[in-house]
């Protein structure tokens, strides 16, 4: 394609040639004029932004100021702080319960066990010792920050082996007998030591607590255990008993019926028999002793005082 036009006085004729090349070449030139362009003005708008409205400067690129950069830093680190007095307060929380869990696990334990509980929680390597949470705002904020997640790990650390060694040291009490064998409906009628014998009239030993109830009446395990005896006996009639950690063994006399056979795995609170008046026995109750290590003991010094008491 050719343009030509005649120009000056003398007439003269002049022509251009324009080609496919041409084109491009003055296109790309154009294009690349404007870019510059583009990039000269969006570099002083920036400058502008920057020292005029930093807040634009974070809309149009993230560029702010040292003044500004500051100031986000120091809200992060205030937020920061924020966190952990919430989570220093909730450590403190947490020492209370577990002081709370050690009064319930003194009253809750045998007496003859305390030295033993006490032996044991010793051995774990005593009182939990809180993390002490502090800022150092001297730092750069990354480091405070991978500070602070260091101590949160060691927090969620500790606090999970706290949840292990209670939930261990609740497992043990839960395995001793010191639940009660009864539902709520009875009445303990003769309790532990020298009685009158109600067949003879004369001094005997009760060697363990009499609950009256009505007949028929669901008797349960104290604790879990492992039935070691399921029976007839002349004195207890239908009789259990069933053993459990720390050389305790309990025994369920006068029963109606028996519903678990020896060498039988029973949980806590597990029904085992039904309340009765067999063998020696002048009406419907249930005879429960408590034995370790062959030794019997009086079942008041191992049940929950709230259990029997509150009835």
């Amino acid at each position: 394609m050719q343009l030509m036009w005649v120009s000056g006085p003398t007439a003269s004729v002049r022509t251009i040639s324009i080609t496919t090349r041409k084109i491009l070449w003055s296109a790309g030139a154009c294009a690349f004029v404007l870019v510059a362009f583009g990039v000269l003005l969006h570099f002083v708008g920036f400058r502008i932004a920057i020292e005029f409205s930093p807040s634009l400067a974070r809309s149009l690129g993230g560029v702010t100021t040292e003044a500004e950069q500051q100031k986000v830093e120091a809200t992060y680190r205030d937020r920061l702080d924020q966190l952990r007095q919430t989570l220093n307060t909730t450590v403190q929380e947490i020492r209370q319960l577990e002081t709370l869990k050690n009064r319930f696990m003194d009253i809750a334990t045998p007496s003859n066990l305390r030295d033993k509980y006490t032996k044991k929680d010793e051995a774990k390597g005593g009182p939990w010792v809180a993390p002490r949470y502090q800022s150092n705002r001297t730092q750069p904020l990354h480091q405070d920050l991978s500070i602070a997640m260091d101590e949160f790990a060691q927090t969620q650390a500790a606090v999970k082996s706290l949840a292990q060694s209670w939930t261990t040291q609740l497992s043990w009490l839960n395995a001793l007998p010191t639940g009660t064998p009864m539902g709520k409906e009875y009445r303990v009628t003769s309790g532990f030591g020298i009685r009158n014998d109600p067949f003879t009239g004369q001094l005997a030993m009760h060697e363990g607590l009499d609950f009256v109830a009505e007949l028929g009446s669901s008797i349960v395990t104290t604790a879990a255990g492992t039935v070691t005896r399921s029976g007839w006996d002349t004195s207890y009639g239908n009789v259990v008993e069933i053993s459990h950690l720390e050389g305790f063994t309990t025994r369920y006399a006068h029963l109606s019926k028996r519903i678990v056979q020896e060498g039988q795995k029973v949980q806590r609170g597990e029904a085992i028999a039904q309340l009765g008046s067999t063998g020696r026995s002048t009406g419907p109750h249930l005879h429960y002793e408590v034995m370790r290590h062959d030794r019997v003991l009086n079942p008041m010094q191992v049940l929950l005082q709230t259990s029997v008491s509150a009835q």
